[in-house]
Parts: C-alpha cells; structure tokens; sequence
C-alpha cells in the first residue's frame, strides 16, 4: 500500500504531539500559478541562503488572515499579485534552521494565487530570483517530497478544472 510523503508526515507530526514534542511552528505560503497555453505554470523563487527553488512564504503577521499573509509574502519575496483562495490546498513539514543552528520544525499552509501582476521592481528583488515552470517540473524542483506532492496534485486538477 502507498502513502503519500503528506499522510506519513501528518501521522508523524501527530505522534510527535502525542509524545509530548513542541507543536510546529506555522508559516503560510502562496503558491503562484498561471495557465499558458493549456498548462499550469507555477511559479519558484530562489531561496535567499541556499538559492534553492521554494515558494513565497513566511510567518503570519498582527491579525492578517493566513491567506492574507501568503499574498504579503508573494508581493514581498516575488513581485506579484492576484487573486488568492482564501482556504489553504494542503500542508506540507520542513526543518527551519534557527539562529542558534538548531532546526525548528514548520508546518506550512499552501494557498493558491492566480498571478494577476507582476512587478518589475519589489522588496526583495536583488535577493532572490523567480521563475515560472510547468506543474510536473516545479514540483521536482522543489526539496520537500510533500510540498512536490502538492504542486502535482494541484497542476493535475486545475488543469482539469480549466478543460
């Protein structure tokens, strides 16, 4: 039987709560999406430490809605804006070294955002670099095997969705 690297971290981060662990840590994300000629494109940007291929995302701020703090993050670390889905797609886990080099574990809320602009000038421009890939290709890109999960399921069904 196959379970899916998003069902075995939802059991493992329960037993890590049953065991008495720290709760994870939640952070937002946007996940930029476009359709081009009959395919979801989803946009990556670079990391600013490691320069690898992640989604705008970061910590909810003061009493924004998550989804409103995903759009914050797109706008901030892409340059972009649209229309954002208010309810999140799926989860996925990731290790966030902290400051003392200790990791900290994150759970990350995906909401989906069709690309409306796109900026030519943002906050963090000259930090990170941003590109737009077919759904198959950006879920492989990215390091995090549920977070690649997700981006396949949703290049999958929006796709059918707009046929």
């Amino acid at each position: 039987m196959f379970i899916s690297h998003t069902t075995r971290n939802r059991i493992a981060e329960r037993i890590r709560r049953l065991f008495g662990a720290m709760p994870s840590r939640v952070q937002v994300a946007a996940l930029p999406w476009r359709l081009r000629e009959g395919v979801v494109e989803i946009m990556l940007i670079t990391s600013r430490d490691t320069g690898r291929w992640v989604l705008p995302k970061g910590w909810p701020e003061g009493g924004e809605q998550l989804f409103e703090s995903a759009a914050r993050e797109a706008a901030e670390e892409a340059g972009i804006s649209g229309t954002m889905a208010q309810m999140d797609i799926g989860r996925y886990f990731y290790g966030k070294v902290q400051p003392s080099g200790l990791p900290r574990r994150c759970e990350v809320l995906v909401f989906p955002m069709e690309v409306t602009e796109i900026k030519s000038k943002w906050r963090e421009k000259g930090q990170r670099r941003r590109e737009w890939f077919p759904a198959s290709r950006a879920a492989g890109l990215v390091r995090e095997p549920d977070l690649g999960e997700l981006i396949k399921r949703f290049g999958q069904r929006s796709l059918k969705n707009a046929a």
